[in-house]
């Protein structure tokens, strides 16, 4: 969750001791994240490793609901890469049901993560000075949780509970159904440090770090189990209700590198070790999502890194169906380009690529900088672009998600070597 936690420095954990040497789950021992809207459309994993990912579905200040646009397509992302998706919300309702009715009303039918799944209510802000008032408000909403068909836990760490929540209560009606964070400091931290967990009984999921990369990502130990909850043999249990994002990422799961497409979101696997290039892979560029820009053979190019890669070493987060709708196209901004020039060659306006690709200033491009355009439908429009200086076919036909065979067929190029400044290719 997105908020510095205080950090609670411990002995020895019976607790986990306890729990590690009673009944054998698939899960106990397992790594994981939890995301925002901070953490991209897509979410973002820490390690080959991880097992799992809670998602913002959206959640209430007091009455007031924010919602998480990037929930649908983080859950989706999770399940395309084989995680175990589940979700929590925002759950700042103070002590009063009438608010937590209020948002239980209109999370619960929107949830996305499969039957049985946890539903977290993330309890870290807002409480009101009734102690008592504060723990049936949480039971309230676990109850709610539970009587949908989902797994109810409580998410805070422990100086705020013990200071606001009759936990007790709590772990009474709903055993091991605690989530609790707890960091030691603020430096990267890939594994559970055992030393500073809060000890409290009741707990199945520790968030031990909220910089388990550099950069900053909450990291997260299933102590008993509990993320395998909603995924009977590995597989999403289905739900009464629709569940479109977790369908649309079984689709992606199953999409085989050679069905890789343009228009495609990917993400680089852990294994990948080298670019087509040859050189090596960073590991943070394994943390992120990047769309398919042009595919060649066996190897794609993804935006942002400018990079080809095998086809093999990538993993599909969705199928690329919204390119069914329109026709997205791609440009990298260089120098001395201006966000209306960019436009012209589209046959649009700045204003609608502002909008599109969310400036919040038209004036501040940069270069390299990728500006996405969603036109009309695919082929309706002639597309054209002035050649600058410095310019090679190579670079263009890079640039626009094209190739240079292209470019010299639909211009009447007889020698690609001679391009010039000023000069209209069409594409």
């Amino acid at each position: 969750m997105k908020r510095l936690i205080k950090k609670a420095a411990i002995g020895m954990v019976a607790f986990f001791v306890a729990a590690s040497s009673g009944p054998v789950f698939a899960a106990v021992g397992d790594q994981g994240v939890d995301w925002s809207k901070y953490n991209g459309t897509y979410g973002n994993f820490g390690y080959a490793h991880d097992k799992f990912a809670f998602s913002q579905i959206g959640g209430t200040y007091g009455g007031s609901f924010v919602d998480q646009a990037t929930y649908s397509t983080q859950v989706a992302s999770a399940i395309a890469q084989g995680k175990r998706a589940h979700t929590y919300i925002w759950y700042q309702v103070g002590g009063s049901q009438e608010v937590a009715k209020a948002a239980l009303d209109r999370y619960l039918p929107r949830i996305q993560t499969p039957k049985n799944s946890i539903v977290a209510l993330d309890y870290e802000g807002g409480a009101s000075g009734d102690k008592q008032a504060n723990t049936e408000a949480i039971l309230y909403g676990m109850r709610r949780v539970k009587a949908a068909g989902y797994t109810p836990m409580y998410y805070s760490y422990k100086p705020y509970t013990l200071e606001n929540v009759n936990y007790k209560q709590i772990i009474k009606e709903f055993p091991n159904s605690l989530w609790i964070a707890a960091y030691p400091n603020y430096e990267v931290t890939p594994v559970p440090n055992y030393s500073f967990f809060p000890s409290m009984d009741g707990i199945s999921v520790f968030q031990f770090t909220s910089t388990y990369v550099a950069g900053g990502l909450d990291g997260n130990v299933d102590l008993t189990g509990i993320t395998d909850k909603g995924y009977e043999g590995g597989n999403a249990t289905k739900p009464d209700t629709d569940t479109p994002a977790t369908d649309d990422g079984k689709d992606a799961n199953e999409v085989t590198p050679s069905e890789i497409q343009e228009g495609m979101t990917v993400t680089i696997k852990f294994s990948a070790t080298n670019y087509s290039t040859g050189q090596a892979i960073p590991k943070w560029v394994k943390e992120n999502s990047y769309k398919v820009l042009q595919k060649s053979g066996n190897k794609v190019l993804l935006d942002n890194i400018m990079s080809w890669v095998a086809a093999s070493n990538v993993q599909a987060l969705d199928t690329g169906g919204s390119n069914s709708t329109g026709n997205t196209q791609t440009y990298i901004v260089q120098s001395g380009d201006t966000l209306s020039g960019i436009a012209s060659n589209w046959g649009t306006n700045w204003q609608e690529l502002a909008r599109q690709n969310s400036l919040s200033n038209p004036n501040m491009i940069y270069t390299g900088q990728v500006i996405r355009f969603t036109g009309g439908q695919s082929g309706a429009t002639s597309r054209s672009y002035t050649v600058h200086s410095g310019d090679n076919l190579s670079s263009i036909a890079s640039r626009l998600g094209t190739t240079v065979q292209s470019l010299v067929s639909m211009n009447g190029i007889s020698n690609p070597n001679l391009i010039y400044a000023g000069q209209t290719l069409n594409y």
